[in-house]
C-alpha cells in the first residue's frame, strides 16, 4: 500500500513536515513495509512558505520588518533558485501568533511589515510574487502594506495617518507613491502578483472581515462595529481612486481586508490557496499513484467545506478514486459533514478531557498513536 501523507500545520503545535513525520512513524509501527510519501501542504496561511521551500529548490531570505504593532522582528520568505519568484507569507510579519493575547487588538495592528517583505522581494528583482494572507492579526484592508510601499493616507486636515484599523474611517485622501527614479518605492509591473486566500468573504457587512473574523483577533462588539464602518468608508475611497469596487469580490475580506487591499494597491488576483499550492508543488502527479491519502489539520469544522485544505485535497482525490482519511485535534463535524467534505473517515487525536495546552503538547504523540491504529484497522478490514 502506498500512502500519501499530506497534512496542514497543526497551529501552535506542529509544522506540517513534523506532522508528516509523526504520522509516518505510527504507520511504520503498524506495518514496517508500508510505502509512504511525505507531502506537507498549506492553503496560503501560516506555514505556507516553509511548505513551498520544502518542495521546491531555492532559498529562505531572512529580513527584519515590523510586526503587527510596528516592533522589529525577523521574518522570512521563499525565493526561487532563479530569483524570479517569491512566496511571501503575510503571517510572518503580520500574524496573530506574533502577539500575546493581551496585545491582540485589530484597531491597533497593521500590515506594514507584510509590505516591507514585498518591497524587499522587489528590490531583489523578483517578478512573480505569491502572497499568502492567512493567519493575520490585522483589519486594515492592506492600508499598512500600502504605506510600506510609499502610499500615504491623509485625514481631512491633511495629517498623515498611521496605517491601522482604527484609522480607516479617517482617510480622506490617498496619495500614490512618488514616481522618482531610483526611489525605494518605485513599484514594478505587478501583473504577476497572486494572492492566496482560503475564504470568500466580502470586505464588509455581516459576512465581512470585521464581523466574521475580528473577534478572534481581539476585537469586542464596539471595535467590530468601528472596523466594519471603517472598511465601508475605505472601500469608497478605493473605488474613487481606482474606479472599481473591490468590496464584493470573493476573498476581499480575507485577512482583515488584505484581499481588497492587494487587488487595489498591487493589481493582484485572488486565488484559492490550496489549489495554488497543490499546483506549485505538483501534488496531483503524486496523488495519481497513491492508494490512500492521510491528511489533517488542527480543527475540522463547518469551515472545512469552504476553501480549506482538506476539502481541496478531497476534491482532487475523488477524481482518481483515492480515499482520504483526516486526523485533527478538534473534530466538530457530523458524519454527514464528513461525507460532504469528501472524507472516508475523520478522527480526533484527543483521548481524554484536558486543557488546550495539554492537547497541543500531545499532538505529536497523538498523531503517531492514531496513525498506527488507523492502519491496523485498515489491514484487518482488508
Amino acid at each position: 500500500m502506498k500512502i500519501l501523507i499530506a497534512p496542514d500545520t497543526f497551529k501552535d503545535a506542529l509544522p506540517a513536515i513534523e506532522v508528516c513525520k509523526a504520522i509516518e512513524r505510527g504507520l511504520r509501527k503498524a506495518n514496517p513495509e508500508v510505502e509512504t510519501i511525505l507531502f506537507p501542504l498549506a492553503d496560503g496561511g501560516e506555514g505556507t512558505s516553509d511548505v513551498i521551500a520544502w518542495h521546491l529548490k531555492g532559498e529562505i531570505v531572512k529580513i527584519t520588518v515590523a510586526d503587527p504593532l510596528f516592533r522589529p522582528i525577523e521574518a522570512h520568505y521563499f525565493l526561487s533558485a532563479d530569483g524570479t519568484t517569491a512566496f511571501i507569507e503575510m503571517a510572518q510579519a503580520s500574524g496573530l501568533h506574533l502577539l500575546k493575547s493581551e496585545e491582540r487588538n485589530p484597531l491597533k495592528t497593521s500590515t506594514f511589515g507584510a509590505g516591507e517583505m514585498l518591497l524587499d522581494a522587489w528590490h531583489r528583482g523578483v517578478k512573480n510574487i505569491y502572497l499568502g494572507i492567512g493567519g493575520s492579526a490585522t483589519n486594515d484592508a492592506g492600508m499598512g502594506m500600502a504605506a510600506a510601499l510609499g502610499w500615504r493616507f491623509l485625514s481631512k486636515n491633511g495629517e498623515e495617518l498611521t496605517p491601522t484599523g482604527e484609522n480607516l474611517q479617517k482617510v480622506e485622501t490617498i496619495q500614490p507613491p512618488q514616481k522618482i527614479q531610483n526611489s525605494q518605492y518605485l513599484i514594478p509591473n505587478s501583473q504577476f502578483h497572486s494572492v492566496l486566500c482560503d475564504v470568500t468573504n466580502p470586505l464588509f457587512g455581516p459576512n465581512g472581515a470585521a464581523c466574521v473574523y475580528a473577534r478572534q483577533k481581539g476585537a469586542d462588539d464596539a471595535a467590530i462595529a468601528q472596523l466594519d464602518a471603517g472598511l465601508r468608508h475605505f472601500s469608497k475611497k478605493l473605488e474613487q481612486l481606482f474606479g472599481k469596487d473591490f468590496s464584493q469580490t470573493p476573498g476581499a475580506g480575507a485577512a482583515g481586508g488584505m484581499g481588497a487591499g492587494a487587488m487595489a494597491f498591487l493589481g493582484a488576483r485572488l486565488l484559492p490557496g490550496i489549489e495554488a499550492v497543490m499546483k506549485l508543488t505538483g501534488f496531483e502527479e503524486v496523488l495519481k499513484n497513491a492508494d490512500l491519502v492521510i491528511t489533517g489539520e488542527g480543527k475540522l469544522d463547518g469551515q472545512t467545506l469552504h476553501g480549506k485544505l482538506i476539502h481541496g485535497i478531497c476534491k482532487k482525490a475523488s477524481a482518481y478514486k483515492v480515499p482520504v482519511v483526516a486526523m485533527c485535534g478538534t473534530l466538530e463535524v457530523t458524519p454527514e459533514k464528513i461525507s460532504a467534505i469528501g472524507l472516508m473517515a475523520a478522527f480526533s487525536l484527543l483521548k481524554r478531557p484536558g486543557s488546550l495546552s495539554e492537547a497541543i503538547a500531545f499532538t505529536e504523540t497523538g498523531l503517531e498513536h492514531l496513525s498506527y491504529n488507523v492502519l491496523k484497522i485498515m489491514n484487518l478490514v482488508k
